[in-house]
């Protein structure tokens, strides 16, 4: 798959479209029973293109006044992967139309939360594509 375009066709509107903010919100209600619970917000970043593989990552970024701590942060991958809020195979469907044929969504993985900072962990989404 050709690399040109994959900025533009993962734009920061596009990806708030694929994973909007409410969702955030949505996903806290479900888990506590109360949106302001949570400590972070999540959205999802395009980081790039590489070995026929799509790079992405779900940001969590703490909320004013809220801790973002590791033991929050470490096993979200695997409630990622099943939470039916958070729909990551509904979010890999939405980016396999978006590739418009130029390459179809094979497979995906999420790898382990990564603390950038105190107020930015991320969880990487990797993409495995078919021509």
């Amino acid at each position: 798959m050709e690399k040109d375009g994959l900025d533009d066709l993962f734009s920061k509107a596009v990806l708030e479209n694929l994973f909007p903010k409410e969702r955030t919100d949505q996903f806290f209600d479900a888990l506590f029973g109360e949106p302001s619970e949570g400590a972070f917000d999540i959205s999802l970043q395009f980081k790039g293109y590489d070995r026929e593989k799509l790079l992405f990552e779900f940001h969590l970024k703490e909320r004013s006044g809220k801790c973002l701590a590791c033991n929050l942060t470490s096993g979200l991958p695997e409630v990622f992967t099943r939470h039916p809020v958070i729909n990551v195979k509904g979010l890999i469907q939405g980016i396999d139309k978006l590739l418009n044929g130029r390459a179809r969504c094979a497979s995906w993985q999420l790898g382990y939360t990564r603390e950038i900072s105190g107020e930015l962990h991320i969880i990487p989404l990797a993409i495995s594509l078919k021509e």
